[in-house]
């Protein structure tokens, strides 16, 4: 079964920066649109950024200016590279896809990782 996965969570200091990654696990024959999302348990979870087909983005308020989401849509990745980290940031992020297509022709379902930690404390 396909799956999402991410990497490049860890700790970091405030103001300091990580860069997250997410990829499919098997081959994928398109996606539209993909997501970074924030969530901790007793958190509502929070949608940080996504980028279109066509890479069209957006970004959360609190994010705006300090994080950047691209992707490679040949290889169906997705980055998010995070500047200038404070500690409201510390949270698990997970990538979502929508509009998977696994092959021409073929629809899956939206897939989503299993979440990378990130930690901001000094």
């Amino acid at each position: 079964q396909v799956q999402l996965v991410e990497s490049g969570g860890g700790l970091v200091q405030p103001g300091g920066s990580l860069t997250l990654s997410c990829a499919a696990s098997e081959c994928i024959f398109s996606i539209d649109a993909m997501h970074w999302y924030r969530h901790v348990p007793g958190k509502e979870r929070e949608l940080v950024a996504f980028i279109s087909s066509g890479g069209l983005t957006h970004y959360a308020d609190p994010v705006k200016g300090r994080f950047t989401i691209s992707r490679d849509s040949a290889k169906h990745t997705v980055t998010l590279q995070m500047n200038s980290l404070k500690p409201e940031d510390q949270d698990v992020y997970y990538c979502d896809a929508e509009g998977v297509e696994l092959a021409p022709g073929q629809d899956g379902d939206d897939l989503w990782g299993r979440g990378t930690q990130v930690t901001v404390s000094s």
